[in-house]
């Protein structure tokens, strides 16, 4: 077949020379004139500008703008005239530059210098995307995302370190922090409330590594978390009540399995009547009440000192009279001053914790507990926590990337020198679908809860019907 193959080309390649020949002849016997010479190609368009010279002229432009703004007055303006000064300087410099940019391409790269400017530069529009839930820099030439669960790489890029430096010191200067050589980590949060975490040089070997862990625009509530699948609906309605009841709730899980978002969802039950402190590394909880006092821990200055820890601030906020105590997430020694807290008349506060089952965030706050250098018994300890927390509700993320409610475990007392638990509602795992998808379902394990009774005696109903183990919650 390929020596035919070969033979049916070479026939043919002749025949197409000579009705090539016989066409480009035809013109000049039909006039008897030589054929005229072709006339030269047009110069080709200048192309836009590639990526990488992208960065470089927003760069230029950014310092030229500097240069001939007024910034003083410019803050003075809303944002839309200050982007439509800026959208008239970049058309001027394009000009002089002699770029071959059309109306669209001019008004993305003003937009992107306006960014560079006054936002966080080439990450803004991923931070404007509602369906990206974590930013992750990995030095200045591989920026990552996550949406809808999975991690994608993007095509955003920093011109080089030092353009990536100026963008996390405009974060953590934002919030009066520092990062440098001799403070290379810092957490800090955006002005919507975004957690930002940044390591730098000398820790950092391939460029500053950032992570940005995004806040919805729209808060979670209970009623959306039901909506994603995140529990059923006469979980959210226990919780909701328990809340209510004053029942002091720890939330559980491993990293990013959205223990902030129930915290922030659950929170909503809270009477507005009340007054709430929350107390947090870097202020990210979105609590709806009107009466709310929000407090954040300092890192110690360049000399070492002013450093304000959550334990000092835990013991600071039971002189402020709260009605309730939150801890965006307790690791330490202040473990001790919120059990405390709890036992004495602030029934109803809430924290979150870093564990992996509920008996293993048990065994987490004794450890914290001994942090604090107060040299309890082991028992004494597990009292204090049987008698300060009365539910533990786990969370998780799942390997299909969604996160959803595990287990809600409430504590009963001590038996002997044991913490004595008992799950109500649990997620059982049934399958993984081919594409990763976790198949499950809610069941109730039996039990009836003793904190229903609290809950009957404030006038919260609830359909105990729902702690059937026999049927599915939907």
């Amino acid at each position: 077949m390929a020596r035919f193959s070969f033979r049916k080309q070479a026939e043919a390649e002749p025949e197409a020379a000579q009705a090539h020949d016989s066409d480009a002849m035809a013109p000049a016997a039909l006039s008897g004139l030589a054929a005229p010479a072709p006339a030269p190609p047009p110069p080709p368009a200048p192309a836009p500008p590639a990526r990488d010279e992208m960065l470089d002229l927003r760069l230029k432009l950014h310092s030229r703008l500097i240069d001939e703004l007024d910034l003083s007055k410019l803050d003075k303006l809303g944002e839309g005239e200050q982007r439509r000064q800026v959208r008239s300087l970049v058309a001027d410099f394009a000009r002089d530059e002699r770029l071959a940019l059309n109306t669209a391409e001019l008004d993305q790269l003003g937009a992107s210098v306006f960014d560079e400017m006054t936002g966080l530069g080439p990450i803004e529009p991923l931070l404007q995307d509602d369906t990206i839930a974590d930013i992750l820099i990995n030095g200045p030439y591989h920026v990552f995302v996550e949406r809808f669960g999975e991690l994608e790489l993007t095509p955003v890029k920093f011109r080089d370190n030092e353009h990536l430096l100026r963008i996390v010191n405009r974060i953590v200067a934002a919030v009066g922090r520092r990062v440098d050589e001799s403070s290379p980590m810092v957490d800090a949060r955006l002005a919507d409330g975004s957690r930002v975490n940044a390591a730098i040089g000398p820790v950092a070997l391939d460029g500053a590594a950032v992570s940005i862990r995004k806040f919805s625009k729209k808060p979670y509530d209970l009623g959306r978390l039901v909506g994603v699948g995140a529990m059923p609906a006469c979980v959210a309605e226990f919780l909701a009540g328990a809340v209510k009841s004053r029942v002091s709730t720890v939330i559980s899980g491993g990293t990013g399995s959205g223990k902030t978002t129930l915290l922030n969802a659950l929170s909503s039950a809270i009477s507005d009547k009340e007054r709430l402190i929350t107390i947090e590394d870097a202020a990210e909880l979105q609590l709806q009440q009107t009466h709310v006092v929000r407090m954040e821990t300092r890192p110690p200055n360049i000399e070492g000192k002013g450093e304000i820890r959550q334990r000092e601030l835990v013991k600071n906020a039971l002189r402020m009279r709260p009605d309730r105590v939150i801890l965006g997430e307790v690791r330490g020694e202040e473990a001790f001053d919120m059990l405390q807290a709890m036992n004495t008349g602030h029934e109803g506060s809430m924290a979150t914790i870093h564990a992996n089952n509920p008996r293993e965030a048990v065994t987490r706050l004794e450890q914290m507990v001994a942090m604090s250098a107060m040299r309890l018994p082991p028992e004494a300890v597990r009292g204090q926590i049987a008698s300060a927390v009365g539910m533990i509700v786990q969370v998780m993320r799942l390997s299909d990337g969604k996160r959803r409610l595990m287990s809600v475990t409430e504590i009963t007392g001590m038996e002997g020198a044991v913490v004595q638990m008992q799950e109500i509602f649990a997620f059982h795992r049934i399958r993984t679908e081919a594409d990763g998808t976790v198949i499950g379902e809610f069941r109730a394990s039996g039990i009836r809860p003793k904190c229903l009774d609290e809950m009957i005696r404030r006038g919260i109903h609830y359909d105990t019907a729902n702690f059937d183990p026999h049927r599915s919650l939907v």
